[in-house]
């Protein structure tokens, strides 16, 4: 099994870029030209390397190859992005994977691109990119040509590569000994062994709602491969371990007034196999709560009048309206949960107001919200 680590120091030793493999500083895919760029990078990345893997090394400097990090990445976007754009497309995987260096919110993103042994092409316009476009990797270059014509000059250099970053006993024992003593005991370290080949670590403080136990805080990460598989300072999830499986359910506390209630969003089960493979399956399991018509109709509309209201105050950098907008961004989501269209519309004006206060934890919170639209809208 692959070091994700070892192999992110591999590759980064040969310090330039090349046709197998490509370093960012960060992932950008907020805008149209950003994503055309990515998408680019992806096409001439698998047209180089047809019949062997190649990768994208997130969140290290281009100059020095110094490890400067970037936030734990939720990848759920990225296959349907390269998806919708590239006919013939590979399979691509985003990993976050951690460096001891490094601060702990902080890790190196793995983009994994699988060979495809197929000609990779534009399906759609994109940006200044024309539909049937063919991209490939000249050195550190990612340049269009008129055709193309397969072959496997990359397959032995990276065959090699992966080979020197497989793992040993020693680098995993290593590593269960500083997951479990860089988590203080209130975190509940613990591993497990499946299938006697895997070993998967994970920590949390237990946060209990009525009968009900949930892990905030939560670190889980696959020792065998420096792989975290999910990280949160916030987020509650509930943890269910069997003979060979693993599995996380997100939840998210909703509701009007003081009736919240947590309800399950996201479930993520890992699933390990006797032949020394495993899986990863996702699935939005949301079900928004049950209220009336009536009642979203009126708390849409005093969430409007204390929005305006707080729109047209010239001082809004204070802790009344940072409480205020926490629970407007709450109200807004349960709308717009209901198909209330206007509420997306009105948490686009509460970003504008909390980037103008430059409040990280109520941006924190915007993000959170922002997730679990995305999330939702996938169902």
């Amino acid at each position: 099994m692959i070091n994700k680590r070892r192999l992110i120091k591999n590759l980064l030793a040969y310090n330039d870029e090349n046709s197998f493999y490509d370093k960012k500083e960060r992932l950008n895919l907020k805008n149209r030209r950003s994503k055309a760029k990515f998408i680019k990078h992806i096409c001439a990345l698998a047209n180089a390397n047809p019949y062997n893997r190649s990768f994208i090394v997130v969140g290290v400097e281009d100059e020095t190859n110094r490890l400067k990090g970037v936030p734990f990445f939720d990848d759920s976007r990225i296959q349907s992005l390269i998806d919708n754009y590239l006919e013939n497309a590979p399979k691509i995987q985003y990993e976050n994977i951690k460096f001891s260096n490094l601060p702990r919110h902080k890790f190196i993103g793995l983009i994994t691109i699988f060979p495809s042994q197929n000609i990779i092409r534009l399906r759609h316009n994109i940006w200044e990119y024309r539909a049937r476009q063919i991209f490939v990797r000249r050195g550190s270059t990612s340049v269009a040509v008129p055709e193309l014509k397969l072959d496997n000059r990359n397959r032995k250099i990276v065959e090699d590569l992966e080979n020197q970053s497989k793992n040993n006993l020693e680098y995993t024992l290593e590593s269960v000994l500083d997951f479990m003593q860089k988590h203080t005991k209130e975190h509940h370290p613990q591993y497990k062994v499946f299938q006697e080949h895997f070993i998967l670590c994970w920590a949390g403080k237990i946060k209990k709602f009525e009968d009900e136990t949930f892990y905030t805080r939560v670190d889980i990460e696959l020792i065998n491969e420096q792989t975290q598989l999910f990280y949160s300072d916030r987020d509650e999830v509930k943890i269910h371990v069997n003979h060979d499986s693993f599995i996380i359910t997100e939840y998210v506390s909703l509701g009007i007034s003081k009736t919240k209630n947590y309800y399950p969003l996201e479930k993520k089960v890992l699933h390990f196999k006797e032949n020394g493979s495993y899986q990863i399956h996702t699935e939005v399991v949301f079900e928004p709560p049950k209220y009336s018509q009536e009642s979203i109709d009126e708390l849409l509309e005093n969430s409007n009048a204390i929005l305006k209201k707080i729109l047209n105050t010239s001082n809004s950098n204070n802790h009344a309206v940072a409480t205020q907008l926490t629970a407007l961004l709450h109200n807004y989501l349960v709308c717009h949960l209901y198909g209330m269209e206007e509420a997306l519309h009105q948490i686009a004006k509460i970003k504008i107001i909390i980037q103008s206060m430059k409040n990280k934890r109520l941006y924190t919170k915007y993000k959170k919200v922002n997730r679990i639209i995305r999330k939702v809208k996938k169902v």
